[in-house]
């Protein structure tokens, strides 16, 4: 079965050689978008990793001054926890959505960014699985997103709505906040080179 489809895709020998070029350059893209864009990082728990979008700085520099900061990274809130694959799953669907809105400029595309349902959810999941402990003698522990949806009890950011981000949460709003800077892309290797051109055409 798989041979007759290899056999089905195989081009024409006269289109062979043009072929393998035209699948050279698409691999070799894929690769340099992946290493530009910093892709193995996501799959890390760094929250520095945010920083890849320019508009998570105010988020960062947030939760980086927040209590939060000590006991919970930003995947530890805003990803499942229940399973590995759900993790992965979810970071990836959410991340290309993201990726997708931001690189397009999709009409959802906004300055601030704005938490959708599904990780509303998983939010207030998260929030249970850290405090059920604080909260077991409460109602608060069973008010899961399905409950608050119809009606029976609320979220938990109702209340503590500053936590972690505070009450600022846009690039316009936090125009100095302290986040660090990304690492180039661009190789030391070729960084030297061109620092060496420069030098010979200000000699010249």
């Amino acid at each position: 079965m798989i041979k007759k489809i290899i056999i089905a895709l195989k081009p024409p020998p006269k289109w062979q050689k043009i072929a393998i070029i035209v699948c050279g350059m698409f691999v070799g893209l894929v690769i340099h978008t992946l290493y530009v864009s910093n892709a193995a990082s996501y799959m890390s728990n760094d929250p520095k990793t945010c920083l890849n979008c320019h508009v998570m700085a105010p988020q960062y520099a947030t939760w980086q001054h927040s209590s939060h900061r000590e006991v919970a990274t930003c995947n530890e809130c805003h990803v499942p926890q229940d399973n590995m694959l759900r993790t992965y799953l979810f970071k990836a669907t959410d991340g290309l959505r993201h990726s997708a809105l931001f690189t397009l400029r999709g009409k959802e595309q906004k300055q601030t960014v704005q938490i959708q349902e599904a990780g509303e959810a998983v939010v207030q999941a998260n929030c249970i699985r850290c405090h059920s402990k604080r909260n077991e003698f409460t109602t608060l522990n069973t008010q899961d997103f399905d409950a608050v949806k119809h009606g029976n009890g609320r979220f938990c950011w109702d209340c503590h709505r500053e936590v972690p981000h505070g009450s600022v949460r846009s690039l316009s709003a936090t125009p100095k906040a302290y986040v660090p800077l990304l690492d180039s892309p661009i190789p030391e290797w070729l960084k030297n080179k061109e620092k060496g051109e420069a030098s010979n055409a200000t000699q010249k």
